[in-house]
């Protein structure tokens, strides 16, 4: 069994490593910030070193074997579950939250490492996360940003005839639409999704219906 500053150690560098992702997630207001990634990397932690070390008394009777693996590869299946409720699924087929679960896929990983003993591959690991999460964020929207569809989202007010608003956008012959969808759900104000075939023409369609009194708010996505 290892010492019991070792463990203390192993467990609070791997809150640490967990801390630093999670507080990327946290700058972008995500439901999984900092404690929760430090919890899965202090848990995974744990579930290594009691994996690891704690069975370690059982070897000295005959015909018993220990594997030490059992315990941590069921983290690795287990935080499965914990990653898809960071996952939303948005209307029109958009997904976020894919980023997220990787991560704490990942922080698990690092807690495992750390709680092996694996210092320098869990805090690598930690460092090369964050350049990914934080550091190339610009970059990608800067290289995909062309790729993606911008979207413009209306919120109509709950007494007024969304359709009606739609219509009156539809027919303006300066705006070229190239996809729309009209969301209601009783009792909640209805919501109208735009795609311009122009990106540029977004924000025509916001200054012509921004004004209009049966609108409740606009946003861009």
């Amino acid at each position: 069994m290892i010492e019991t500053y070792e463990v203390i150690l192993r467990l609070g560098v791997a809150a640490l490593c967990g801390a630093l992702i999670g507080i990327e997630r946290e700058r972008n207001e995500w439901a999984a910030g900092m404690r929760t990634h430090m919890m899965v990397a202090v848990g995974s932690a744990l579930y290594m070193i009691v994996s690891a070390y704690s069975f370690g008394d059982l070897l000295a009777y005959e015909n018993i074997s220990v594997d030490p693996s059992r315990i941590a590869s069921q983290v690795v299946s287990g935080i499965g579950f914990l990653g898809a409720g960071t996952i939303i699924f948005l209307r029109q087929g958009i997904i976020r939250g894919l980023t997220t679960a990787s991560g704490l896929w990942t922080v698990a990983a690092i807690g495992l490492a750390i709680g092996s003993g694996m210092f320098w591959a869990g805090l690598a690991t930690t460092g090369i996360a964050i350049v990914i999460l934080w550091l190339l964020q610009p970059f990608e929207k800067i290289l995909f940003s062309k790729r993606i569809d911008k979207k413009l989202v209306i919120e109509i007010n709950l007494e007024e005839n969304a359709s009606v608003v739609l219509s009156d956008i539809l027919q303006n012959p300066q705006f070229g639409i190239k996809h729309f969808s009209l969301d209601h759900h009783e009792g909640e104000a209805s919501v109208i999704n735009i795609i311009a075939e122009d990106p540029k023409q977004l924000k025509a369609i916001a200054t012509f219906i921004c004004k209009d009194k049966r609108v409740k708010g606009i946003q861009f996505e």
